[in-house]
C-alpha cells in the first residue's frame, strides 16, 4: 500500500521504524487533543470535536495500515477485516468511521458537560466528574463497538453467551472486589460524605482523605491509617459530623438526691455559659442549656449542652475538656455533691423470724433455723 516493506528490508531498522512511526501516531493524537481543548473555548465546540475526532481516527487508521505494510501484513489485515473489495465493502467502512468518529465526539460532548456542571455548582465533586466521564467513555465506545460488529455481519451470539459465562465466573471470583467497585460507584453518586468530613464508619472515627473506587482511607485522631472497603461503608451505619455545620457537645453530672436540683441546674447552667463565653466558636442560637436527663441509681443526671460552628474533632474534645472541669469546680463552690455510685450488700442475721403460711392461708411468724 505504501511501499514500505520494500524501502526497508532489515528486521532491525523495521523495529526502529514501527517505534517511530507508533511514536509519531501518539505525539499526534496527544497533539490534536491539546489543540482541541485550546480551541473548543474559542471556537464552536461541535466543530472542533468533528475536525480532531476525524484526525484522530485517520491517525489510528494510517498508523495501522503502515505498520502491517511494513511487515507484509496489508493482505492479512484486509483479509480479517473483510474489505477483500472496496467497492464492494465500503458502505461498511465509511458508517464504521463515522460511527467512530460521532463516539469521539459524544464523548467530547459528555466531558465538557461534566466539567460544566462540576465547576458552576456543588453537586459533582472532581472526583466524581472523573467517575462518570470514565464510566461515559466506557458506555459509549461499548455501544459504538457492538454497533459496528453489527454493520460487519459479525455474529455476536456466542461473543454475548461467552461473555455472559465469564460476567458469572468472575462474579461468583470476585464478589468482594465487585462489591466494593459497586460500593465506591454508590457512595460516588449518594455522597454521604466527602474528602474532608469528619465521619464515623463502622466503629472507625476520623478524617476522610480519599474516596477510590474500592475503598474508603480516613485519617484517625490516634495517628492511624484507614481504610474501609467500599461495600463495608455502604452497608454501615455512617454518622458524619460535619454535614450539618455544627455538632452539640453535651456532658452529663450527676447530683446528689439531696441537693435541690434548681440550685444544681442553675450551678450548671453558670458554668456552662462561662465556657461557651471563651470560645468564639460556640453558637449563641440555640443558647447552651441545662436539661434533666434522669433518675439515676444514685443521683439525679443533669446534661450541660451547648452547640458548635464548623465541628472538628480538635474542637470538641477542647469544649467537652472545658465543661467537664468547670462544671466540677462550680458544684464544689455551690456545695452541691456529685456522689459516685455505691452498692449496700446486706442479709438476715441467723434466728430472725420469717412468716411462713398457716393452714387458713395466713402468714405466721417462724423462727429460721
Amino acid at each position: 500500500m505504501f511501499g514500505l516493506s520494500e524501502l526497508v528490508t532489515s528486521v532491525e531498522l523495521r523495529l526502529v521504524v514501527s517505534v517511530g512511526l507508533a511514536l509519531a501516531a501518539v505525539v499526534t493524537v496527544a497533539f490534536v487533543r491539546s489543540a482541541r481543548r485550546r480551541l473548543v473555548e474559542r471556537r464552536r465546540p461541535i466543530v472542533v470535536d468533528l475536525v480532531s475526532s476525524v484526525l484522530v481516527v485517520t491517525t489510528v487508521v494510517v498508523a495501522t495500515f503502515a505498520l502491517a505494510d511494513l511487515w507484509e501484513q496489508t493482505e492479512t489485515l484486509v483479509d480479517q477485516l473483510g474489505v477483500v473489495r472496496f467497492d464492494e465493502r465500503a458502505p461498511e467502512v465509511v458508517v464504521s468511521l463515522v460511527i467512530l468518529v460521532a463516539v469521539q465526539v459524544f464523548v467530547g460532548i459528555a466531558a465538557r458537560l461534566l466539567e460544566d456542571l462540576a465547576t458552576e455548582s456543588d453537586s459533582l465533586t472532581d472526583h466524581q466528574r472523573e467517575v462518570a466521564l470514565r464510566l461515559t467513555q466506557l458506555t459509549l465506545w461499548s455501544l459504538g463497538g457492538l454497533v459496528i460488529l453489527g454493520i460487519w455481519d459479525i455474529d455476536l451470539t456466542g461473543l454475548l453467551v461467552g461473555a455472559g459465562f465469564l460476567g458469572i465466573v468472575l462474579g461468583l471470583a470476585s464478589r468482594k472486589t465487585l462489591g466494593s467497585l459497586l460500593g465506591g460507584i454508590v457512595l460516588m453518586l449518594s455522597r454521604p460524605f466527602e474528602v474532608g468530613d469528619w465521619v464515623l464508619v463502622d466503629e472507625h472515627e476520623g478524617v476522610i482523605t480519599d474516596i477510590a473506587l474500592m475503598s474508603t482511607r480516613i485519617r484517625g485522631f490516634d495517628g492511624e491509617y484507614i481504610v474501609v472497603p467500599n461495600d463495608v461503608a455502604t452497608t454501615k451505619t455512617i454518622r458524619n459530623r460535619s454535614r450539618e455545620g455544627r455538632f452539640r457537645v453535651t456532658v452529663e453530672v450527676g447530683v446528689d438526691y439531696d441537693a435541690a436540683v434548681e440550685d444544681a441546674r442553675e450551678a450548671v447552667l453558670e458554668a456552662t455559659e462561662a465556657v461557651a463565653a471563651e470560645h468564639e466558636f460556640i453558637r449563641t442560637n440555640p443558647a447552651p442549656n441545662v436539661v434533666a436527663r434522669h433518675l439515676g441509681d444514685s443521683a439525679v443526671v443533669l446534661a450541660g449542652r451547648v452547640w458548635i460552628d464548623d465541628p472538628t474533632a480538635r474542637r470538641v474534645t477542647r469544649v467537652r475538656d472545658d465543661l467537664v472541669c468547670a462544671i466540677k469546680e462550680t458544684c464544689e463552690e455551690a456545695a452541691i455533691k456529685i456522689p459516685f455510685p455505691q452498692r449496700e450488700l446486706s442479709g438476715r442475721v441467723e434466728g430472725e423470724t420469717a412468716l411462713a403460711p398457716s393452714e387458713d392461708g395466713t402468714r405466721e411468724r417462724d423462727e429460721v433455723s
